[in-house]
C-alpha cells in the first residue's frame, strides 16, 4: 500500500500468514489472526446447502463461544469433503488452539479453493505453526495476499474515523473474483474495528452492511460453498460502548462499515475473472425490494446481456428481453423506462424515439457502464453490481485445476 493509502493496525487484532504450500504457485496461502481476549466478533456465511466444512464448523463454534483466533486457507475449499472434511477443520482448530493456548471451539476456519480435495493436514499443521510465529498487528498486506485464488489484486481498505470525539481504527480485506454471487456473494471477508460495541449491535452492523454490499454483487450467478464475512470489534478504542442500533453514535459507526464492505465488494467486481466492465444495474420505481432485485439480477446474470457489454455493443433489445423474464407480475411494460448511462434507451413498450445507436455506443464504449430501470411501479430501489463476460473468463475457468 502507497502512503496515499495508509494501513491502520488495528488494537488487539493480530495477523500472521505463511507459504505452506497449498497452492499450486507456492505463494502465500494460510493466515492466523490471534483476537485479544476482549474482542467479540459478528458473522455471516453462504446460503449455499452443500456449505463447505469449514462453514458448518464456524457456525458450530459461534454457538459454543467467542472466537479468540481465525484460521484461513487458501487453494482448498475443503467443501464437498464429507465427513473427513469436518474432521479436518476440526484438527486443524486444535492446532490454532494449541499454538495460542485457547480451545478449539475458540478457533473459526475458512476455506476457499478448489472444491471436493481433502486438505493437505501435515501442510496445514506445519503452516499453522509458521503463521502463529509471524503474528503482529502490522500483517494486513500479508494476510491479504494469503486469502487469495484467482484474484489479481489485493482488496484491502483502512479507514481512521472520527466518531463524537472519539477515533477509531476500521481495517478489512476481503478475497473474490468468480463464483460470486448472493447469497453471499467463491468471497471471503474480514474487517476490524478497535470500537467498543455490544453483541448485538454488532451483528446488526454486519447483516445490515452485507446486505447492501456482499450481497449486491453478481460475477456468474455461482453461489460459493464457502462465503464467509466477519465483523470483529476488539473494545481498545477510548470510547463508550455502543449498545443501541437507535444512538447516534452506531448510526455513524454503521455508515462507516457499509462504506468500506461496499467498497471492498466493488473491489470484487472490479476483480471480476476477465472482467473488462464494471456494471451498476439500478432498479428505480419498484414496489418492493424482491421485484427491485428480481429484475436487476435478471439484467446482470443475462448472458447475452454480459457478452453484449463485453463487445461494447448496445444490443438494448437484449435488456429489455431480461426485464421482460425477471418475473414480475402484472408488469406495465407501457410504463418502463431502461437507460444506458444518461441515454434513454426503451419507453413506452419499444425503443426510445430519441435514441440513437451513436448515442448508445459512446456508453458501452466506457469502461464504467450504468444501466437504470425505472418500473414506476412504486417507490423502491436497489443496485447490483456486475461485470461481462470476456474470453477470459472462460480460460480462467476451464483451466482452473490445471
Amino acid at each position: 500500500m502507497s502512503q496515499a493509502n495508509p494501513i491502520h493496525p488495528v488494537a488487539g487484532f493480530y495477523l500472521g500468514a505463511t507459504q505452506a504450500k497449498i497452492k499450486k504457485n507456492g505463494k502465500t496461502d494460510l493466515v492466523v489472526i490471534e483476537l485479544c481476549p476482549e474482542a467479540l466478533t459478528a458473522a455471516t456465511f453462504t446460503q449455499n446447502a452443500f456449505c463447505a466444512a469449514p462453514v458448518t464448523v464456524a457456525k458450530q463454534h459461534l454457538q459454543d463461544s467467542q472466537p479468540r483466533a481465525l484460521l484461513i486457507n487458501s487453494g482448498n475449499a475443503n467443501a464437498g469433503t464429507g465427513e473427513q472434511g469436518l474432521q479436518d477443520a476440526l484438527q486443524s482448530c486444535e492446532w490454532v488452539a494449541s499454538e495460542l493456548g485457547c480451545s478449539k471451539e475458540e478457533v473459526l476456519p475458512f476455506s476457499t479453493g478448489v472444491i471436493g480435495e481433502n486438505l493437505p493436514m501435515e501442510k496445514i499443521h506445519l503452516g499453522i505453526a509458521q503463521a502463529c510465529s509471524n503474528l503482529a498487528v502490522t500483517g494486513w498486506e500479508e494476510a491479504c495476499a494469503g486469502i487469495m485464488t484467482t484474484d489479481t489484486v489485493p482488496k484491502m481498505i483502512s479507514r481512521r474515523l472520527e466518531i463524537e470525539g472519539h477515533s477509531i481504527s476500521l481495517t478489512g480485506i476481503s478475497k473474490g473474483s468468480g463464483m460470486i454471487h448472493p447469497n453471499m456473494a467463491t468471497m471471503l471477508g474480514f474487517v476490524a474495528t478497535d470500537a467498543k460495541i455490544t453483541q448485538a449491535c454488532l451483528q446488526a452492523c454486519l447483516s445490515d452492511a452485507v446486505k447492501v454490499s456482499f450481497n449486491r454483487i453478481t460475477v456468474d450467478g455461482d453461489t460459493s460453498t464457502n462465503d464467509a464475512c466477519t465483523l470483529t470489534a476488539t473494545q481498545q478504542a477510548d470510547m463508550p460502548v455502543i449498545d443501541s442500533v437507535n444512538s447516534a453514535t452506531y448510526q455513524l459507526f454503521a455508515t462507516a462499515v457499509k462504506e468500506v464492505m461496499v467498497e471492498l465488494a466493488q473491489m470484487i467486481v472490479r476483480d471480476g475473472e476477465g472482467a473488462t466492465k464494471f456494471v451498476t444495474v439500478q432498479v428505480d420505481g419498484g414496489q418492493n425490494e424482491q421485484e427491485c432485485l428480481q429484475v436487476a439480477h435478471a439484467v446482470a446474470l443475462s448472458p447475452l446481456v454480459k457478452t453484449a457489454l463485453f463487445a461494447s455493443d448496445p444490443n438494448w433489445g437484449r435488456i429489455l428481453a431480461a426485464v421482460g423474464r425477471a418475473g414480475v407480475a402484472s408488469l406495465d411494460i407501457d410504463a418502463i423506462e431502461i437507460y444506458l448511462g444518461d441515454v434513454c434507451i426503451v419507453e413506452h413498450g419499444g425503443r426510445a424515439d430519441s435514441y440513437t445507436e451513436e448515442a448508445g455506443q459512446a456508453v458501452m464504449n466506457e469502461t464504467d457502464i450504468d444501466i437504470t430501470i425505472k418500473l414506476h411501479r412504486g417507490a423502491v430501489s436497489e443496485t447490483v453490481w456486475t461485470t461481462d463476460f470476456s474470453y477470459d473468463y472462460v480460460k480462467i475457468n476451464a483451466e482452473y485445476r490445471s
